[in-house]
């Protein structure tokens, strides 16, 4: 009895432990890979506890192996966008500009009515009121309504607003995004002209660049503790 009640202990805390390290993201945001590696965790470790011939090191050695791999996994992904693509896939565009993107909802395979009620329970019953849908990686929803209906609405006030824009990255990690540079119509001479005004030497300097919602062009550089713009 004592002897189950140790292992059970000593297994449970490595579990946990390599739980606490792959991050603090909750249960429903998790990336499929990373849910699927703390699934794994929980029958690896679950095995010793239920039989006491099985030695504790077997359920020990491939926790922490699962957890080398998460973490060598977590680092291809900061420093790689490729591999990011490839593990974690992109973000898909539902509503675009107003206008339900079909073919979207078929290739994730959602039909209508869950879209609806995700908008519903958004606060949002109008698929007009919605300039822009975006289905993370995470499978959370993200929702950009039109300006007019923005809090302490503007259309209230009789207000002509311009149109915010979905936010483009240009530089992740000291790398730059060719394709998003010539999506957001911008070219390099722009770019170098941003990194000229704020005093950054290289490209290889800036730890986040995005062209944001307001067309400004909003970075952080690897050394700095602050955001600036």
């Amino acid at each position: 009895m004592f002897i189950l009640i140790f292992r059970t202990i000593i297994l449970y805390s490595v579990s946990m432990l390599a739980l606490r390290l792959m991050g603090k993201r909750q249960i429903g945001e998790l990336e499929p890979f990373e849910l699927a590696i703390a699934i794994m965790i929980s029958e690896l470790a679950s095995m010793p506890m239920q039989d006491t011939r099985i030695p504790i090191i077997n359920g020990i050695i491939p926790v922490i192996t699962l957890l080398i791999v998460q973490i060598l996994v977590s680092i291809g992904q900061i420093k790689s966008e490729k591999i990011r693509i490839l593990i974690s896939g992109k973000p898909s565009i539902l509503i675009d500009n107003g206008k339900i993107n079909i073919y979207e909802l078929k290739n994730q395979r959602i039909n209508i009515n869950d879209l609806m009620e995700e908008l519903r329970l958004k606060g949002y019953y109008d698929i007009g009121d919605i300039k822009f849908a975006i289905l993370e990686t995470s499978g959370q929803l993200s929702l950009m309504p039109n300006s007019s209906l923005n809090p302490v609405t503007k259309k209230d006030l009789n207000l002509n607003t311009p149109q915010d824009k979905l936010p483009i990255t240009l530089i992740i990690d000291g790398k730059l995004n060719h394709k998003n540079l010539k999506i957001s119509s911008k070219n390099m001479d722009w770019l170098n002209s941003q990194l000229k005004n704020n005093n950054i030497s290289s490209v290889s300097d800036i730890f986040l660049g995005v062209l944001d919602s307001k067309n400004n062009f909003y970075f952080q550089l690897k050394k700095s503790g602050c955001d600036k713009k």
